[in-house]
């Protein structure tokens, strides 16, 4: 069960601090409403992510089998590919050609809606997540609910804190950014490889 602690967690946590649609919205909105108003966009994901990961558990279990090695392949690919991005983003930071984050969305609502227009949670869910929880359902359904639980309220807690940082101290400035980025290349290239290894089962 552990396992699937930790594998929900880190994965969370990875997608929490990636650069990207919904945390530019974040980023934005504490700019503009402060950390108070803000704060309930962190739940965007758990809103959001319903339909993708039913589409997702229904697609896999539908393809099980022989197709459920390639999509674990796939998605430690995909992972490692983000991994060398947030790397290469974290370069950028350091040598100040970073790009500002885009205008976003001011609303709870509106921030689920950039979610679910979001490739990240289709792919994530496709590739990562999904097969994840069918491994972990065929094991026990209560590893599949911890792997789930897990991710979500991972994602919904770095979320919070990313607002709270972001809006009431400057700890996220250009240091904390680039730490954080370190530790999402870090632990998205862990379940990449950990994906690569469990597709060879």
């Amino acid at each position: 069960m552990l396992k699937y602690v930790v594998l929900g967690s880190g994965f969370a946590f990875a997608a929490a601090v990636q650069p990207g649609p919904l945390m530019a919205f974040l980023l934005s909105r504490v700019s503009m409403s402060g950390w108070r108003r803000t704060l309930p966009a962190a739940f965007a994901p758990v809103i959001s992510d319903g339909p993708i990961a039913v589409l997702a558990l229904l697609v896999l279990d539908r393809f099980a089998g022989g197709f459920e090695p390639i999509l674990k392949a796939a998605g430690g690919i995909l992972l490692l590919y983000f991994a060398g991005s947030t790397l290469v983003a974290w370069r950028r930071e350091k040598t100040g050609t970073a790009s500002e984050p885009p205008s976003a969305p001011q609303t709870l609502f509106q921030a689920v809606a950039v979610n679910l227009v979001n490739p990240g949670p289709y792919l994530g869910w496709s590739l990562v997540l999904g097969p994840l929880t069918i491994e972990a359902w065929r094991l026990s359904y209560g590893y599949a609910i911890t792997l789930v639980a897990s991710f979500y309220v991972t994602m919904v807690l770095s979320l919070s804190l990313i607002i709270v940082l972001f809006g009431t101290t400057s700890l996220l400035g250009l240091q904390g950014r680039r730490v954080l980025m370190l530790a999402s290349s870090a632990a998205l290239a862990g379940i990449g490889i950990y994906q690569l290894f469990s597709a060879l089962d």
